[in-house]
C-alpha cells in the first residue's frame, strides 16, 4: 500500500495514490480548529479511514463570504475545478480536492500540505523556476484572481503545491498574481504540448466534468484563454490596472 508512517506512528497515504482518494472521499472528518486569517470559514480537519489518517482543509459552502463578482456558494466548486484542470495538465499543482459532505454541510475537502510557513513563492522562485512557469500558465488558464506568494507551498519531497483557488474561472479577466517574472517569454515546448492536450480533453469528458462545477460560459472562457496561449505561445503580460493580489504574501 503506497503510504508513509510518520514518527508518531500515523499511516498516511502517498499523494496521488488510490488510498489517498479513498481517504479524502470516505474518511471520517474530525474538526481540529479554524484556520487563522481566512476570509471564509476554513477548518483544519483530520481524516480517518481504514487505518489511514491525514490532515485536510475543509471549506463548507455555507461559510463562504458573499462576493459581488462571483455567484454565491460557488467557491468550493471552483477549488475542485482547479484540481481537475491541474490533473488534466499533468502538473500536480493542486492537492487532491473534492466536494463532499462534512460537519457543516457540503464543502471542499483538500489534502493538507505539510510545509514550512516561512517559505513561499518569493523565497522559492530561484530554485523552482520551471515549476513556477507552469504555475503562471495554470493561473492564466483558470483566471486565478488571488495567487498570493503564500499560496505556493513546498512539501518535504520538494514538490511545490498551489492552494486557495476559490476565486478563479470568472468569465471576465480577473488574473491577479505575484508570478509575473516570465511575462513575454516563449512557453517551453513541453508545456505547450500539455496545454494542447488539455484543449483536446476539454471537448470530451473533461469539458462535461467542468460544466458540473462551473457555468457553461465559464467553461467556454477556459477554452478561450487556452486558445490564446496556444496561438501566442508566450507568457502573458498584465492587462488589468492592478494585476497583483493583496496582501502579496
Amino acid at each position: 500500500m503506497p503510504a508513509t508512517t510518520t514518527r508518531d506512528g500515523v499511516i498516511r497515504p502517498e499523494p496521488g495514490s488510490p488510498e489517498e482518494r479513498e481517504l479524502v472521499e470516505g474518511g471520517d472528518i474530525e474538526l481540529l480548529g479554524r484556520m487563522p486569517w481566512s476570509s471564509n470559514a476554513t477548518f483544519l480537519v483530520k481524516l480517518d479511514h481504514g487505518g489511514l489518517e491525514s490532515l485536510a482543509i475543509y471549506k463548507p459552502r455555507k461559510g463562504e463570504r458573499p462576493l459581488w463578482d462571483f455567484p454565491r456558494g460557488t467557491l468550493c466548486a471552483r477549488e475542485v475545478a482547479a484540481h481537475v484542470v491541474s490533473e488534466a495538465l499533468g502538473w500536480g499543482i493542486v492537492p487532491l480536492t473534492i466536494l463532499r459532505d462534512g460537519p457543516a454541510g457540503i464543502g471542499m475537502v483538500q489534502r493538507f500540505v505539510e510545509h514550512d510557513p516561512e517559505e513561499h513563492f518569493f523565497t522559492l522562485r530561484e530554485r523552482f523556476g520551471a515549476v513556477f512557469r507552469r504555475f503562471a500558465l495554470f493561473d492564466f488558464v483558470i483566471n486565478n484572481a488571488d495567487r498570493k506568494s503564500g499560496h505556493c507551498l513546498r512539501d518535504g519531497s520538494d514538490h511545490i503545491w498551489g492552494i486557495d483557488h476559490g476565486v478563479s474561472f470568472h468569465c471576465a479577466i480577473k488574473l491577479r498574481t505575484v508570478i509575473w517574472d516570465y511575462e513575454g517569454e516563449p512557453i517551453p515546448t513541453a508545456d505547450l504540448d500539455a496545454l494542447a492536450r488539455l484543449g483536446d480533453r476539454l471537448g470530451l469528458e473533461l469539458g462535461r466534468e467542468l460544466t458540473m462545477l462551473l457555468s457553461v460560459p465559464e467553461r467556454q472562457a477556459v477554452e478561450a484563454r487556452l486558445e490564446w496561449l496556444l496561438t501566442e505561445r508566450v507568457f502573458p503580460h498584465p492587462v488589468t490596472e492592478y494585476p497583483y493580489p493583496w496582501p502579496m504574501v
